[in-house]
């Protein structure tokens, strides 16, 4: 008997996922799954389908990171499906090792001509880019966003990819970019139409000379919003909660530009040894006293900003 992939679907789908892009797309990866299932005319839910799978999609040109997306909803509905006792057995989880692309994020002038053209097009434009920058929101999180889930200089998204809601503090222009949409019926953003919204982008896009850019799509304002904050020295943890990242290794994307964060460990340790070495002397130590005098005068090339190793 033929698996009847759809039919699960349809029987879990209102319960596993809710309203959204996210929920099309999986839709899509669900009927991709059963047309393939019903051509081989497959009849067991096991390792091996998996692994026909993945051959599948990587003969059509996906991406690990896209095939690992399209699996973790087949075995999603397939846990379901599990306890539901329509199966017996789950096959093996697989996540294929993704490479990490390049981080793609505004510069401020960039920022501004956005912000700049999209306001002559429609002021809302400007206001969601300047909400999606400063909140880091997904475009769809901000557009479901109610007036009433925002209060007290928060804003909480309960619509998420993860499914799991968060609230983050807002910035003063975030705030002002409410604020002009305030009388807005149902919330700031829920009047956008997100067709309209890609339209004009693109049509901007081009007018800034970034037609071939493939990564200035809007989620980039997601990325922009990451990496000025690990930029400004915010630790990686709270950068994941802010942003709502399921994983620590999603935000570890962003992790290189934390370059400056390298001399506050540098700065760490010569407070160390200077504290070290302020005790030797207290105590008496010849050997550590001289070995902290021995560095004190040291000619060893001096760091970026001048300081040397033990100075105090």
């Amino acid at each position: 008997m033929p698996l009847e992939i759809l039919s699960i679907y349809a029987r879990y789908h209102s319960i596993l996922w809710d309203e959204g892009s996210h929920k099309r797309n999986v839709a899509a990866f669900v009927a991709e799954v059963s047309e393939f299932i019903q051509r081989n005319k497959i009849e067991t839910i096991n390792d091996d389908l998996v692994d026909r799978l993945i051959m599948y999609y990587r003969s059509k040109g996906n991406s690990n990171s896209t095939i690992n997306r399209k699996l973790a909803a087949f075995y999603k509905l397939l846990r379901r499906a599990e306890r539901a006792g329509l199966i017996k057995k789950l096959p093996t989880y697989v996540r294929l090792p993704e490479k990490n692309a390049r981080v793609r994020f505004l510069t401020r002038e960039e920022e501004r001509v956005l912000l700049r053209k999209l306001a002559s097009r429609d002021a809302a434009f400007r206001d969601l880019c300047v909400f999606l920058v400063d909140t880091g929101a997904r475009v769809g999180e901000a557009l479901n966003l109610r007036h009433g889930d925002v209060h007290h200089g928060k804003a909480t998204f309960w619509v998420t990819k993860s499914g799991r809601s968060r609230t983050v503090p807002l910035t003063d222009r975030a705030v002002v970019a409410l604020a002009n949409h305030r009388h807005r019926p149902g919330g700031p953003f829920r009047h956008v139409r997100y067709q309209a919204f890609r339209y004009h982008w693109n049509a901007v896009k081009k007018q800034m000379g970034l037609a071939g850019d493939k990564q200035f799509v809007p989620h980039m304002l997601r990325h922009t919003c990451a990496s000025r904050l690990v930029q400004a020295g915010i630790d990686l943890r709270r950068v994941q909660a802010f942003l709502g990242h399921q994983t620590i290794q999603m935000t570890l994307r962003y992790a290189h530009l934390a370059t400056d964060d390298l001399d506050q460990c540098v700065m760490a340790l010569d407070r160390i040894n200077a504290r070290a070495a302020r005790d030797a002397e207290k105590a008496g130590n010849p050997k550590a006293n001289k070995a902290v005098h021995a560095g004190e005068k040291s000619t060893a090339p001096k760091l970026a900003d001048g300081r040397r190793v033990f100075a105090e």
